[in-house]
C-alpha cells in the first residue's frame, strides 16, 4: 500500500483519539457543573437561562443535551476504533 496514504490514515486514528479525549474532558467538567449547579439552584442561573424557565425544566434540558453529546462522542469513537483498526491492518499489508 500507499505508505503515505498510511501515514495519513494512522494521524487521522491519533488525532480522532485526541478528540475523543477532549469531548471525555468536556463531559467531566460539565458533570461537574451540573453537580455544583443544580442542588444550589442559583437565582442567577434562571436570570441567565431567561424569564419563565423553571428548575424542572432546566434540569431536562440539561440532561437531554448530555445525552445527545454523549451519543455523538459514541458515534465518533466508534469511527476512530475504526480508522485505528484499519491503520493497523494497512500497515501489515
Amino acid at each position: 500500500m500507499d505508505e503515505i496514504f498510511i501515514k495519513k490514515v494512522r494521524a487521522a486514528a491519533v488525532a480522532g483519539w485526541w478528540t475523543v479525549l477532549i469531548a471525555y474532558c468536556i463531559l467531566l467538567i460539565q458533570w461537574f457543573a451540573y453537580l455544583m449547579i443544580i442542588p444550589r439552584q442559583p437565582t442567577a442561573m434562571l436570570c441567565f437561562w431567561g424569564e419563565g424557565f423553571t428548575w424542572q425544566e432546566i434540569r431536562t434540558i440539561w440532561l437531554w443535551t448530555m445525552v445527545a453529546y454523549k451519543l455523538g462522542v459514541a458515534m465518533m469513537i466508534f469511527v476512530v476504533i475504526w480508522l485505528t483498526l484499519w491503520a493497523r491492518q494497512l500497515a501489515k499489508k
